[in-house]
């Protein structure tokens, strides 16, 4: 049990992230579902807009940092510590490279698709599709946001305590699902064969 710990803490990235994910960091987690559901309800609840939110607490960050700066002028007190604020270009670099991947992903999917002609990427694509356009019409933008961060803080726990169970489950899902979707491709592709047939 404990190796598949350490496997689902390494498969999250195994850093200060996967902690907080497994709830190791339990003040740091509960404030993150905290600071989730207060951000959702200011935008979702209260009626604010992101651009209003945004300008208004860069505003108040402005107005602090500039009446701090000059009373630390007159009053011989130290400047803010502000950061050196710059994006390296290591950061840049890691996110174009992962931005690559996930494009090259998709692009391999529209390949399948448009040149192979391959059915089951087709119906895969089709049904994906068909399920986001329908939580999205349940749900708008930060709502669905919100329900991402709240599963992502509450699924991986879940899961670790479980995991033989929600493996022999999710396996027995898979089999079914997969049955129903090698029906319904061989079903596409009838039509196809009689047509070479004849």
């Amino acid at each position: 049990m404990a190796t598949h710990h350490r496997q689902l803490h390494a498969l999250l990235g195994g850093g200060a992230v996967a902690d907080v994910l497994l709830w190791r960091r339990r003040n740091v987690s509960a404030a993150a579902v905290a600071g989730a559901t207060l951000v959702w309800f200011v935008f979702e609840r209260a009626g604010y807009s992101l651009p209003s939110v945004l300008s208004n607490a860069v505003l108040l960050l402005v107005v602090i940092l500039f009446f701090w700066a000059k009373s630390a002028s007159l009053l011989n007190r130290p400047l803010p510590p502000l950061p050196n604020l710059e994006v390296s270009d290591v950061v840049v670099e890691k996110a174009a490279d992962r931005a690559l991947v996930w494009i090259n992903k998709l692009l391999a999917v529209g390949h399948d698709i448009a040149i192979k002609r391959d059915r089951t990427v087709f119906i895969q694509v089709i049904l994906a599709l068909w399920v986001v356009s329908c939580i999205g019409m349940l749900f708008n933008f930060f709502t669905l946001i919100y329900i991402g961060v709240i599963f992502s803080l509450l699924v991986p726990p879940f899961y670790e305590r479980y995991q033989d169970l929600v493996d022999e489950k999710v396996g027995l899902a898979h089999k079914v699902l997969s049955g129903h979707f090698g029906t319904i491709i061989s079903k596409t592709g009838q039509p196809s064969k009689q047509k070479k047939a004849e």
